[in-house]
């Protein structure tokens, strides 16, 4: 994770130009971490700890769930722009541009952790973490092959990392199409994932609760799309 956000520091002044934005980018980066425990905290509640409400920080023994560190950084992000009078559509598309690289990296460190795993499977590509991960003691502290959805989704993510640096290269982008691109593509990928995912997942009527908020990511995503189109017919 901490190279991911490195990484995704150094990307956004390289395209943006700028070297005055390294406290936005470290706020936002303690929102994503803040956001993110905040989230697990409240989804396993009752399972991890309700009787241990001090494990509530010990970020270090795992726990993060990504949309709860994008939704408090994404609000984070449109304080800071409504303070400093700064485009939210500019700076949303330089940040958007960037955040799969960062994410691709999160991903990787979720399978050398063993969180974040698949369903049990004999497939070619199955994986068996070890004694003392999140998996081995989620199954009764037995060592199953599960499908190793952290690397599916890294690669996904860096895909769709290619495609925006794509269109953030072409000289007829136009404003809010990043945003829109990125919202809709990780929304399909992580609402496709869940249906592989093996660990234990909060429900909302049929979907989990990632693929509930996937569902509002997409209309959004697809909401600055059509903002985009219109953007560029005008």
């Amino acid at each position: 994770m901490a190279a991911g956000f490195l990484l995704c520091w150094r990307l956004v002044e390289k395209l943006s130009g700028r070297g005055d934005l390294s406290n936005f980018v470290m706020a936002l980066m303690v929102a994503g971490v803040v956001g993110s425990r905040a989230a697990y905290v409240i989804e396993h509640w009752r399972t991890e700890f309700a009787s241990n409400p001090a494990a509530v920080f010990r970020v270090d023994q795992g726990g993060l769930m990504f949309y709860g560190g994008f939704l408090l950084a994404a609000a984070v992000f449109f304080a800071w722009c409504r303070l400093r009078r700064e485009s939210p559509v500019a700076l949303g598309d330089l940040f958007c541009a960037v955040v799969p690289l960062g994410h691709a990296c999160g991903r990787v460190g979720c399978f050398f952790y063993g969180c974040c795993y698949g369903r049990d499977s004999d497939a070619w590509c199955a994986v068996t973490f070890p004694p003392g991960s999140p998996s081995w003691a989620e199954h009764g502290r037995r060592l199953v092959s599960v499908l190793p959805t952290q690397l599916f989704e890294a690669a996904a993510l860096l895909a769709l990392f290619a495609a925006l640096m794509w269109l953030w290269r072409r000289k007829d982008r136009v404003p809010g199409l990043i945003i829109g691109v990125y919202a809709a593509g990780y929304a399909v990928i992580r609402f496709g994932i869940e249906y592989l995912r093996g660990d234990p997942r909060a429900a909302v009527g049929p979907f989990s609760i990632s693929q509930t908020i996937s569902i509002a990511m997409l209309v959004t995503g697809a909401a600055f799309i059509e903002f985009a189109r219109h953007h560029r017919r005008g």
